[in-house]
């Protein structure tokens, strides 16, 4: 009986095995991905395929059926010659094109940050949506919250969306002086729930504050004592956070609508709603692309593979983990062969150390084509930018690696008028004062775990 009840056992198992090969193989993913979870499945398949099935969905049907309706409302564009060829790109995904009549402003530190942030919830007079990877109960998250609280009780209608593992610490009694004076806190995706539903890996990245419809705190920073803060602090991170107000506020609204609907299956407000974000703000000329399993193909990552081979003279990246897939990886050693100015700057020392090993043999082959590699010195550098020649900037959410462009839930904000790309590009060449330049070479025992980190970096 025994014998027969593990013939059984081994029999299910492999048939398991072959719905879950087969379903990752359909599945829009990269060849190294679907052959790093391959090996995995293969060589330890009791400890491969459950983690598959609960980390390894991508652009998962049955998932993303709810949120596949994510439709920004076009507006009136700049004239068709004024339309860069990324703008005509992204109109081939469904996103909307670029809106004129924004306003930009950087917060440049931690510090312009927290005044920008405090400020647009101290003088909402409506609304206040938030959406957020990370809302710590630390010393600032206890202040914004406490702010949001206040705001709440003065009859402003609040509401907080957290993502359920960034947020996976703040518990109900930070959050409790929010929902005691009317506000409403939801969970994306919360880390309980029932299990082999391919969801935990999916995350909500997204930030963005809007205030009355009408103005957006918006970029890569999140809510917590490390990014932003009153005053300076020694150990805080360089970042980037930007104020909007203008037209393509109204796109940040739509996803914020969005997601909310997908973690409370309640509508946040009907789309019809914020003619006001309409009203000419500045001369900012701005495009709004959200990316993530919500939106159809991978429009983000489409508009840097563009920016790349398109870039002429510059390109400058930012970003806090440099983990890009082969596609992106070639374009970009192309980039620095055809003799553009490439430059990627990171930490010398990020917050993830199997990030920092899976990132070197990227950095030292765009390095070996031409490229320069810049560590940031200081600290930790979690910035996320990228500056085209004199054309285009891109900030937002996403960081230059596969997990922000392949699998989690990311905005990003594109930059087509001069006098913005020219504030990007100033802000840029300040922080490349506190960078080291070059990347050395390394021992065999390190190459070897660069190696292993960087088969397994499709899945991190």
């Amino acid at each position: 009986m025994t014998w027969f009840l593990s013939h059984i056992v081994l029999l299910l198992g492999f048939c398991l095995a072959l719905v879950v090969i087969a379903r990752m193989i359909r599945q829009r993913r990269s060849p190294a991905g679907s052959l790093a979870w391959l090996l995995i499945m293969v060589l330890v398949p009791y400890f491969g395929i459950p983690l598959y099935l609960m980390l390894g969905g991508r652009k998962t049907r049955r998932l993303a059926d709810s949120k596949t309706d994510l439709a920004l409302q076009d507006q009136q564009s700049p004239p068709p010659q004024e339309i860069p060829e990324i703008d005509r790109l992204l109109r081939s995904y469904g996103i909307p094109g670029a809106s004129a009549g924004n306003r930009v402003q950087l917060c440049l530190s931690g510090e312009e940050g927290y005044t920008a942030l405090t400020e647009l919830i101290d003088q909402a007079r409506e609304s206040l949506w938030v959406s957020t990877f990370i809302l710590s109960p630390d010393v600032v998250g206890r202040d914004i919250i406490e702010r949001l609280a206040c705001r709440a009780a003065a009859g402003i209608k609040v509401k907080v969306l957290l993502d359920g593992v960034g947020s996976l610490h703040t518990g109900k009694h930070a959050l409790a002086p929010l929902r005691r004076a009317g506000g409403e806190v939801a969970f994306f995706m919360p880390v309980l729930h029932r299990p082999f539903r391919g969801r935990t890996n999916l995350r909500n990245h997204r930030k963005a504050v809007i205030a009355d419809d009408l103005r957006v705190w918006a970029g890569g920073t999140n809510i917590a004592a490390e990014y932003i803060g009153p005053i300076p602090v020694p150990e805080r991170w360089c970042d980037l956070s930007f104020l909007l107000e203008g037209p393509a506020t109204r796109h940040y609204l739509s996803v914020f609508d969005s997601d909310w609907q997908f973690a409370t299956g309640r509508e946040h407000t009907p789309p019809q709603k914020c003619p006001r974000s309409s009203t000419p703000a500045g001369n900012a000329i701005l495009q709004v692309v959200p990316s993530g399993p919500d939106v159809n193909g991978d429009p983000l990552y489409a508009a840097l593979i563009s920016a790349v081979f398109q870039a002429r003279e510059r390109l400058w990246i930012v970003t806090p983990y440099f983990i890009p897939d082969e596609t992106l990886a070639e374009a970009l050693n192309l980039a620095a062969h055809r003799g553009v100015d490439v430059q990627v700057l990171v930490p010398a020392k990020s917050n993830h150390r199997l990030a920092d090993m899976a990132r070197g043999p990227y950095l030292r082959d765009l390095q070996a084509a031409g490229g320069q590699i810049q560590l940031y010195q200081p600290g930790m550098l979690h910035a996320k930018a990228l500056l085209a020649d004199n054309h285009l900037a891109i900030l937002g959410s996403a960081n230059f690696d596969m997990r922000s462009l392949f699998l989690n839930y990311e905005t990003g904000l594109l930059i087509y008028s001069p006098s913005e790309i020219k504030q990007v590009h100033a802000w840029i060449e300040t922080i490349l004062h506190d960078c080291r330049s070059g990347i050395g070479t390394v021992g065999v025992l390190r190459d070897l775990s660069e190696g292993v980190a960087r088969m397994l970096a499709p899945m991190l």
